[in-house]
C-alpha cells in the first residue's frame, strides 16, 4: 500500500470509534495494531490576513477554528481508512496530537487501535 492514503471514504461508521478502550455492547476479538492518519497544513497568506483581522475584534478567530476542525476530520477520516485496510471494523482508544513543523505550518495526527469486534448478546 502507497504510504499516502488518496482516498477519504472509510466503511468504518463513527459510532464504532472510541477514546476509550472499549466499545459498549461489543467485545474485541482482535486487535490489529496501531493505525493513524497525518495531515501537514499551513496557513494561506488571505487567511493569515483574515485571522489577523479577526483578532483585532477579539473573541473566537473562526478561519483558524475552521482550518483546524477540517485539519483534524481530515486526519480522523484517513486514520479510519488505514484502519479499515488492515482489516478492523472499530478503532479504540482515539487521540489526536498536533505540532508546528515549522511557522504556519502544523502537523496533525489522530491515532488509535484498529480492532475487530462482536456484537454482545442483548
Amino acid at each position: 500500500m502507497s504510504s499516502i492514503v488518496h482516498s477519504q471514504a472509510a466503511d468504518i461508521p463513527y459510532n464504532m470509534t472510541s477514546t476509550t478502550f472499549d466499545l459498549p455492547g461489543y467485545r474485541i476479538v482482535a486487535s490489529l495494531g496501531v493505525v493513524r492518519g497525518v495531515v501537514v497544513r499551513s496557513r494561506s497568506l488571505l487567511g493569515t490576513i483574515g485571522a489577523g483581522v479577526q483578532t483585532l475584534f477579539g473573541g473566537n478567530i473562526s478561519l483558524f477554528t475552521e482550518l483546524a476542525e477540517r485539519t483534524r476530520q481530515q486526519a480522523f477520516d484517513t486514520m479510519l481508512v488505514q484502519a479499515e485496510t488492515a482489516g478492523g471494523d472499530a478503532v479504540i482508544g482515539i487521540r489526536y496530537d498536533a505540532t508546528e513543523v515549522m511557522q504556519g505550518v502544523t502537523e496533525v495526527i489522530c491515532y488509535g487501535t484498529a480492532v475487530r469486534v462482536e456484537e454482545l448478546p442483548r
